[in-house]
């Protein structure tokens, strides 16, 4: 029996599924993650700053700030997905890549 995680999913994928994932390169990986833990550690001041009892301009500035690192994060994995998974998709004549890739974009742009 597949062993069960803290969400309550097992562990293995369903056979029945393909779970999509994403090899990336040391340096991509690298970027990203550097990206995400700048903005852990805004999370972290702003949650600090909340429980200080913080001006709320101060708050709202640092929140800015945190959406600021986020979308750099969305820049650079988007195109990061657009030079290897969208294009590899297109070279081997997945044209559904793009419609794909159109609803992502629907999605992100709201």
């Amino acid at each position: 029996m597949a062993k069960s995680s803290k969400s309550g999913k097992s562990d293995k994928a369903c056979p029945k599924c393909s779970a999509r994932k994403k090899k990336r390169t040391a340096e991509e990986q690298k970027a990203l993650l550097t990206r995400l833990k700048k903005a852990e550690g805004q999370i972290r001041g702003i949650q600090r700053m909340v429980e200080e009892d913080a001006y709320c301009p101060d708050i709202l500035v640092q929140v800015s700030a945190v959406t600021s690192a986020l979308n750099s994060f969305n820049k650079e994995l988007l195109a990061c997905h657009m030079r290897s998974c969208v294009a590899e998709d297109i070279q081997a004549g997945k044209e559904e890549s793009i419609d794909e890739f159109v609803k992502l974009m629907q999605k992100l742009m709201k």
